[in-house]
């Protein structure tokens, strides 16, 4: 198995959405983690707070520097995520399909790196 990141973007401006058809959609999300919990494959998920709640910390050249707002200016920002933990992309591809319907949006799919062999014997 293989974890993925299935990213939220692009999203719709929730603020801007009839009260009925916002809790539509989360009900809709609701079920689609529902089901991938079910089949063993959630690993962890949430939605996150707009790009106004970003803070970037870049010590890449010494110190911390701590600036408000995301790295980039972008109007795709990354408004949620799931990780999961299945067989292959394919499989991936599909349930980012399914959170994509019940967002109504966009869903980014990143695998996560395999981990490198310790070099530590026994490990």
């Amino acid at each position: 198995m293989t974890q993925y990141l299935i990213a939220v973007v692009g999203e719709p401006d929730y603020a801007t959405l009839a009260p009925e058809e916002l809790q539509q959609i989360m009900t809709d999300v609701d079920a689609v983690v529902t089901d991938a919990r079910a089949a063993g494959i959630f690993v962890f998920g949430g939605g996150l707070h707009g790009p106004e709640a970003t803070t970037v910390v870049d010590a890449s050249s010494g110190a911390p520097v701590v600036t408000d707002g995301p790295y980039a200016e972008s109007k795709e920002q990354m408004g949620g995520f799931a990780i999961l933990d299945v067989p292959d992309l394919d499989a991936a591809l599909a349930w980012a399909g399914r959170l994509s319907a019940a967002c109504r949006c966009p869903q980014e799919v990143r695998p996560f790196q395999d981990e490198p062999a310790s070099t530590e014997a026994g490990v």
